[in-house]
């Protein structure tokens, strides 16, 4: 996976997955135009990554369509080209069909889907140019439904489905589009969505047995996932949406 000479744009760069995705892609030779909303955090990720290649970090909020379209502008503007997209940012917060607010759900899905169809818009004409590639980070509530976070799951089907659909429209173009979908990953996700201490440790309890494998996923582990499709190694992969859950998909609803 030799990814000297692209240019790869990840959002949610500054922790978790993304901050994960930027270090393990500056090992493989690739130029990184990082974003997120934390510049403290953004700044330290971005310092580990150049250690190992050129690394641009952009502190943007997605929820801005102003931020949304600096992004793009400023990733060209120092690099001249885009060949990776990696839509990674997104939020989640709990609730039901009863307890939903439409302010919450707008919330949720100006961050998880309106933010990376704005993005990837935007960035389409520089992949068709580079014959590039995209990578959607999704979960494995697109795939499968749990009670509790309905707007949150529905936002991640959306991000599936969004997936096959553009690569339909770009495969003829050269442009490949694929998704990974985490299960529980060991990052401040749902910390940040809600959940206090104890809850926290009761979810992430509940993964040796609603999880095949028996424990939660890492980072690095989605991140490999995510090279691999974004690297030449996938060319003939586009549409998919490859569960990186220890097995979650396949279980019982418990």
């Amino acid at each position: 996976m030799n990814f000297e000479g692209k240019v790869v744009i990840i959002t949610g760069a500054s922790s978790g997955i993304g901050a994960s995705t930027a270090i393990y892609l500056s090992t493989l030779g690739a130029k990184l135009a990082l974003t997120g909303r934390k510049a403290q955090n953004l700044q330290k990720v971005a310092k580990e990554c150049e250690k190992n290649s050129p690394t641009f970090s952009i502190v943007a909020d997605l929820d801005k369509e102003a931020d949304v379209e600096s992004i793009v502008k400023k990733t060209v503007e120092h690099y001249g080209q885009i060949d990776v997209l990696v839509n990674n940012a997104g939020i989640v917060e709990t609730g039901t069909i009863e307890t939903t607010s439409l302010a919450q759900f707008d919330r949720i899905f100006n961050t998880n889907v309106r933010s990376l169809y704005y993005l990837t818009m935007l960035t389409v004409p520089y992949l068709l140019k580079t014959k590039g590639n995209i990578v959607n980070v999704s979960s494995v509530n697109g795939i499968r439904a749990f009670p509790g976070v309905l707007a949150y799951n529905t936002s991640k089907a959306a991000v599936d489905h969004f997936t096959r659909n553009v690569c339909l429209e770009l495969a003829p173009k050269g442009v490949r589009v694929n998704c990974v979908n985490p299960g529980v990953i060991l990052t401040e996700l749902q910390k940040r969505g809600g959940m206090d201490e104890e809850e926290y440790a009761t979810f992430i309890k509940g993964t040796k047995h609603n999880h095949a494998i028996g424990r939660p996923g890492n980072p690095e582990e989605v991140a490999y996932i995510i090279a691999f499709l974004a690297s030449d190694l996938a060319s003939n992969m586009t549409g998919t949406t490859v569960p990186v859950d220890g097995g979650r998909h396949a279980m019982c609803a418990n």
